[in-house]
Protein backbone atom coordinates (compact mmCIF):
# COMPACT_ATOMS: atom_id res chain seq x y z
CA UNK A 1 0.00 0.00 0.00
CA UNK A 2 2.84 2.42 0.82
CA UNK A 3 4.45 1.86 -2.56
CA UNK A 4 1.19 2.58 -4.43
CA UNK A 5 0.69 5.80 -2.47
CA UNK A 6 4.24 6.90 -3.18
CA UNK A 7 3.88 6.23 -6.93
CA UNK A 8 0.53 8.04 -6.98
CA UNK A 9 2.07 11.05 -5.18
CA UNK A 10 4.96 11.19 -7.65
CA UNK A 11 2.59 10.98 -10.61
CA UNK A 12 0.40 13.71 -9.13
CA UNK A 13 3.41 16.00 -8.63
CA UNK A 14 4.58 15.35 -12.19
CA UNK A 15 1.11 16.07 -13.56
CA UNK A 16 0.82 19.35 -11.62
CA UNK A 17 4.33 20.36 -12.72
CA UNK A 18 3.53 19.61 -16.35
CA UNK A 19 0.21 21.47 -16.32
CA UNK A 20 1.36 24.59 -14.47
CA UNK A 21 4.97 24.89 -15.57
CA UNK A 22 5.45 23.17 -18.90
CA UNK A 23 2.21 24.14 -20.64
CA UNK A 24 2.39 27.78 -21.73
CA UNK A 25 -0.45 29.96 -20.57
CA UNK A 26 -2.01 32.55 -22.82
CA UNK A 27 -0.64 36.06 -22.39
CA UNK A 28 -2.91 38.46 -20.61
CA UNK A 29 -2.76 41.87 -22.24
CA UNK A 30 -5.08 44.72 -22.97
CA UNK A 31 -7.07 44.25 -26.11
CA UNK A 32 -6.48 46.46 -29.10
CA UNK A 33 -9.85 48.01 -28.38
CA UNK A 34 -8.60 49.10 -24.95
CA UNK A 35 -5.41 50.82 -26.13
CA UNK A 36 -4.80 52.54 -29.43
CA UNK A 37 -1.15 53.18 -30.24
CA UNK A 38 0.07 55.75 -32.73
CA UNK A 39 3.86 55.20 -32.82
CA UNK A 40 6.33 56.95 -35.10
CA UNK A 41 3.59 58.33 -37.28
CA UNK A 42 3.08 61.42 -39.30
CA UNK A 43 -0.67 61.19 -39.46
CA UNK A 44 -2.09 61.77 -42.90
CA UNK A 45 -5.24 62.95 -41.23
CA UNK A 46 -4.59 65.04 -38.18
CA UNK A 47 -8.22 65.53 -37.24
CA UNK A 48 -8.99 63.76 -33.98
CA UNK A 49 -11.62 66.33 -32.97
CA UNK A 50 -14.47 65.01 -30.85
CA UNK A 51 -13.06 61.48 -30.87
CA UNK A 52 -13.11 59.20 -27.85
CA UNK A 53 -9.48 58.11 -27.41
CA UNK A 54 -9.00 57.16 -23.75
CA UNK A 55 -5.57 55.66 -23.03
CA UNK A 56 -4.40 56.25 -26.60
CA UNK A 57 -0.62 56.17 -26.95
CA UNK A 58 1.24 58.58 -29.22
CA UNK A 59 4.99 58.00 -29.33
CA UNK A 60 7.48 59.93 -31.47
CA UNK A 61 4.61 61.08 -33.66
CA UNK A 62 4.68 64.25 -35.76
CA UNK A 63 1.29 65.82 -35.15
CA UNK A 64 2.05 69.49 -35.65
CA UNK A 65 -1.22 71.34 -36.19
CA UNK A 66 -3.35 68.31 -35.27
CA UNK A 67 -6.92 68.94 -34.16
CA UNK A 68 -7.87 67.29 -30.85
CA UNK A 69 -10.59 69.83 -29.99
CA UNK A 70 -13.31 68.36 -27.81
CA UNK A 71 -11.61 64.94 -27.79
CA UNK A 72 -11.75 62.56 -24.83
CA UNK A 73 -8.07 61.84 -24.19
CA UNK A 74 -8.32 60.69 -20.57
CA UNK A 75 -5.22 58.68 -19.71
CA UNK A 76 -3.63 59.28 -23.11
CA UNK A 77 0.16 59.21 -23.42
CA UNK A 78 2.15 61.61 -25.61
CA UNK A 79 5.80 60.58 -25.48
CA UNK A 80 8.24 62.65 -27.53
CA UNK A 81 5.45 63.95 -29.76
CA UNK A 82 5.58 67.11 -31.91
CA UNK A 83 2.29 68.87 -31.11
CA UNK A 84 3.27 72.41 -32.12
CA UNK A 85 0.21 74.50 -32.92
CA UNK A 86 -2.07 71.55 -32.07
CA UNK A 87 -5.66 72.34 -31.09
CA UNK A 88 -6.74 70.85 -27.74
CA UNK A 89 -9.54 73.36 -27.18
CA UNK A 90 -12.09 71.82 -24.78
CA UNK A 91 -10.33 68.43 -24.78
CA UNK A 92 -10.34 66.24 -21.68
CA UNK A 93 -6.75 65.23 -20.88
CA UNK A 94 -7.41 64.09 -17.30
CA UNK A 95 -4.71 61.66 -16.07
CA UNK A 96 -2.82 62.00 -19.35
CA UNK A 97 0.95 62.07 -19.79
CA UNK A 98 2.93 64.39 -22.05
CA UNK A 99 6.63 63.68 -21.63
CA UNK A 100 9.32 65.30 -23.77
CA UNK A 101 6.60 66.60 -26.08
CA UNK A 102 6.50 69.92 -27.91
CA UNK A 103 3.26 71.84 -27.37
CA UNK A 104 4.65 75.21 -28.46
CA UNK A 105 1.82 77.53 -29.55
CA UNK A 106 -0.74 74.78 -28.85
CA UNK A 107 -4.33 75.85 -28.09
CA UNK A 108 -5.27 74.43 -24.67
CA UNK A 109 -8.17 76.82 -24.16
CA UNK A 110 -10.86 75.29 -21.89
CA UNK A 111 -8.96 71.96 -21.80
CA UNK A 112 -9.13 69.78 -18.69
CA UNK A 113 -5.67 68.60 -17.63
CA UNK A 114 -6.45 67.50 -14.07
CA UNK A 115 -3.89 65.08 -12.60
CA UNK A 116 -1.94 65.13 -15.87
CA UNK A 117 1.83 64.54 -15.85
CA UNK A 118 3.36 67.11 -18.19
CA UNK A 119 7.08 66.92 -17.43
CA UNK A 120 9.93 67.99 -19.72
CA UNK A 121 7.50 69.29 -22.33
CA UNK A 122 7.55 72.66 -24.10
CA UNK A 123 4.52 74.96 -23.70
CA UNK A 124 6.14 78.14 -25.09
CA UNK A 125 3.44 80.38 -26.54
CA UNK A 126 0.61 77.95 -25.69
CA UNK A 127 -2.86 79.39 -25.06
CA UNK A 128 -4.18 78.22 -21.69
CA UNK A 129 -7.18 80.50 -21.16
CA UNK A 130 -9.78 78.57 -19.15
CA UNK A 131 -7.62 75.43 -18.88
CA UNK A 132 -7.80 73.42 -15.64
CA UNK A 133 -4.41 72.15 -14.43
CA UNK A 134 -5.63 71.00 -10.98
CA UNK A 135 -3.23 68.45 -9.47
CA UNK A 136 -1.21 68.37 -12.71
CA UNK A 137 2.51 67.78 -12.47
CA UNK A 138 4.60 70.32 -14.39
CA UNK A 139 8.19 71.52 -14.21
CA UNK A 140 8.60 74.77 -12.23
CA UNK A 141 9.83 76.63 -15.32
CA UNK A 142 6.72 75.50 -17.23
CA UNK A 143 4.46 76.83 -14.48
CA UNK A 144 6.22 80.20 -14.42
CA UNK A 145 5.96 80.43 -18.21
CA UNK A 146 2.26 79.45 -18.32
CA UNK A 147 1.37 81.81 -15.47
CA UNK A 148 2.44 84.78 -17.62
CA UNK A 149 -0.60 84.33 -19.87
CA UNK A 150 -2.94 82.21 -17.72
CA UNK A 151 -6.42 83.60 -17.19
CA UNK A 152 -10.05 82.55 -17.24
CA UNK A 153 -12.17 79.84 -15.68
CA UNK A 154 -12.75 76.37 -17.09
CA UNK A 155 -16.40 76.18 -18.24
CA UNK A 156 -16.78 72.51 -17.24
CA UNK A 157 -14.95 72.30 -13.90
CA UNK A 158 -15.41 75.93 -12.81
CA UNK A 159 -11.74 76.11 -11.78
CA UNK A 160 -9.71 79.28 -12.29
CA UNK A 161 -6.72 78.64 -14.58
CA UNK A 162 -4.25 80.71 -12.55
CA UNK A 163 -5.38 79.03 -9.34
CA UNK A 164 -5.02 75.54 -10.85
CA UNK A 165 -1.43 76.36 -11.89
CA UNK A 166 -0.61 77.85 -8.49
CA UNK A 167 0.23 81.26 -9.99
CA UNK A 168 1.02 84.08 -7.56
Amino acid sequence: MGLVRRIFSILLVLFVFFVFVMVPTPAMAASSAAIRAFDDVEAATKDFSGQVLPQAEFSNARLSGANFSGADLRGAVFNGVNLTKANFRGANLTDSIAYLSDLAEADLQDAILTSAMLLKSNFRGATVTGADFSDALLDRTQILQLCQSARGVNPVTGVDTRESLGCR
